[in-house]
Order: structure tokens, then sequence, then C-alpha cells
């Protein structure tokens, strides 16, 4: 089976075990620690993460690296990094303010103990933030063109789910629930139900089956279904759960005189051409949105003709930080959409935070959502 590597993941992955190593190096210096026990544990945890990342490895690699525990230990191998890296500038600070005059060094310390607690703070927060009920996100999309009898027409978009030992059933429940409470015309699934195959596909499709809409249930596929070798099972089963999983198909929806036509795309890789297809999936005279798990193919869409895409994939960045107004997470290294809404020419694409988390069950700055989305007249 051929292997497809993610280059902006790999690169970040490798950036991180970078950190750490350099992190360690700093730490054993300083607390005389043996050298060879300092590389033992740093090529350990660093080739876990480098093997473990989603950088495009086999289905038989990413599999057996989501097993609970190797979840739970990868998630432990992220916060080394980050610790680590806080400590390694604590001592930094320290010693360089010995080399200041003492009103300087009192700063410089207390620049190294913020330096040290703050990935603690972070991680601690993150958590709370990640294991929160999901928050509604409302949202007003504007269409040229739009039928009247579409005005004000909503759909309720879940995406990311990642249903794993970091989010479990009853979270779905939850989610769900607060879906249905919107009383949305349209359901929509936007991808990544779970994290691999270890994962119960079974339990999260018995759960989306729960949704309420007007119309029936329709989604995507995501790239965690393809790891898990799943499209065709969720294709599948999800059609038997009423959930009708778009595999660059479209579905016709009359609302009064006004007719959506719903297109939906599985994964598209990068380095591949995005969205082969999809333009034959364009109806003239309608309304037309695309459900497409990664956002980065929004200016290929909006060539094609679509009027709206719909996505998820980056969880809002997951981990984003403000530095100068500037808004900085790991999902910019491989897309400049990472969440909210956006427009190229006459499309607008929406791009979720989802629910759910990889890596780490840390969310900042990113909380999970359920979206609610209106279409009106432009």
């Amino acid at each position: 089976m051929p292997v497809y590597i993610n280059l902006p993941q790999a690169s970040l992955g490798t950036a991180m075990v970078a950190v750490g190593a350099l992190a360690a190096r700093d730490i054993a210096g300083h607390f005389a620690l043996p050298r060879w026990a300092v590389r033992a544990v740093t090529l350990g945890v660093g080739g876990w993460l480098a093997c473990s990342l989603d950088l495009g490895l086999p289905p038989e690699i990413m599999n057996s690296s989501h097993t609970p525990a190797a979840v739970w230990s990868r998630a432990v191998a992220l916060l080394w990094v980050g610790i680590s890296a806080g400590i390694a500038i604590w001592l930094r600070c320290r010693s360089a303010a010995g080399e200041f005059d003492p009103s300087r060094r009192r700063l410089m310390q207390s620049a190294g103990a913020v330096a040290v607690s703050a990935p603690l703070a972070a991680t601690g927060y993150g958590m709370y933030i990640a294991q929160r009920a999901p928050r509604l996100t409302e949202i007003d999309v504007a269409v040229a063109g739009l039928h009247p009898d579409l005005h004000g027409l909503r759909m309720v978009q879940i995406s990311d789910i990642h249903l794993s030992p970091f989010f479990s059933r009853t979270d779905l429940v939850r989610a769900v629930d607060l879906a249905n409470e919107t009383k949305a015309q349209i359901a929509l699934v936007t991808g990544d139900l779970i994290s691999s195959a270890a994962d119960p596909l079974d339990e999260c499709l018995a759960e989306l089956r729960r949704l309420r809409a007007d119309a029936p249930t329709l989604g995507c596929l995501g790239n965690h279904e393809v790891y898990a070798r799943a499209e065709n099972y969720c294709a599948a089963k999800g059609r038997a759960a009423g959930i009708d999983f778009l595999r660059t198909e479209a579905r016709q929806l009359r609302f009064g005189r006004g007719v959506l036509n719903i297109a939906g795309v599985d994964y598209q890789r990068k380095g591949l051409p995005y969205l082969p297809g999809a333009e034959k999936l364009v109806r003239p005279g309608m309304t037309n949105v695309l459900l497409s798990h990664n956002p980065d193919v929004l200016p290929v869409a909006a060539r094609q003709g679509y009027d709206v895409m719909l996505s998820g994939h980056t969880h809002g960045g997951q981990v984003t930080v403000e530095i100068l107004h500037q808004s900085i997470s790991p999902a910019r290294f491989y897309t400049p959409f990472v969440r909210g809404l956006y427009r190229v020419g006459n499309t607008a694409g929406f791009v979720t935070s989802g629910l759910g988390t990889v890596g780490a069950p840390v969310r900042i700055s990113a909380e999970p959502e359920i979206a609610l989305i209106r279409l009106v007249n432009a």
C-alpha cells in the first residue's frame, strides 16, 4: 500500500522532537544527569512521537499507535516536550540573570518562573476546555442569488468527533442533544468520526442516528476514516443508520420552490489534484453546497462554482496562541483556513472547530462546538 507523507505535519513533528532533545540536553547539563540516560529517554520519547503522529503512515502502523495505552502515552510524550522546553527556558533565564544587576536579575528569574509554569498551566486549562460541553456557534452565510424559499435555511454541522479515549460516547450524546435543540432543517456530519480502527465506530454511528432534521442526515468522510480503512464500512453502516455519506456524490433537497444541491467528497490528500470530478456535481440554477473534510480545497471549490463549502479537520487549531495580534497554531502549517468564515470570490467557506482532539486532550483558544449555519440572501 502506498505511503503518503504529509510534509507539513512531518516537519512539525520533527521540530517538536528537536525542541524536546535540546531541552533535555540543557536539563541534563544543569542537574548533572547521566548523558546516556537522557539520550535514551529523548530517543525513546522522540522516536515514539515521530512514529505515532499522523504523518500519513500506512494504516497498519497508524492503527497500532491508536490503542488506548498508545494514545495516552503519546499525550504524555507531547506534554513532556512542552514542559521540558519550559524548564530549559527557566534554566537559561536563571543563568542569564547572574550577568545582570539585582533588579534585572529579579526580572529574568520571574520570566523563567513564567516559562516553566506556563506549559503546566496551559495544559491544565486546555484539558478543562477540551472536556467542556460544546458551545453552539451560529453564523449567517450570505449567498448571491439564493432562492427566497431558502432564505433563513438552517443547517447544523457536527465534525471531528474522534470518538476515542479522549472523547466518550457520553460526550457525543451531549453534542447530538445540542444539535437537535437547534431544530435545523438539515443535519450534516463532516468527517473524522473516530481516530483509528481501534475506536468504536458503530457506537458513534448509533449516536449520530439520533440526529433530527427535516431532511435526511448527510455527510462526508475524513482522513481518520482513511487511516482506519473504514471508508466503505462507514458509508455502508451510515446508510443503514440513515446517514448518507456522500463520496463524490450529490443530493438535491427541496424547500418550497427552492432547491439546495449538497455534494460531498472524501478526504482530499495533499500532493494530489483537489476535487477531481466534483465540478460535475455542480447544478446550475441551484444553490450548491460542498461538504469537504479538509478546508484547504476552498479555492478549487470556488473555481468549480460552489456557493458554500463546509469543513472541519483543523479543530480550530486545537492549540492556538495569540502573539502580536497574530493567531499561531499547528493547523497553519497546512492551511490558511483554520476556523470561521472565509470568502474566495463568490464562495463562502466555513470551518468548524469540531468536537474532539488528537495528540492530547487539550484545546486552547479553540473550544469544541456545534455549528448552526443559516443561509441568507446576499
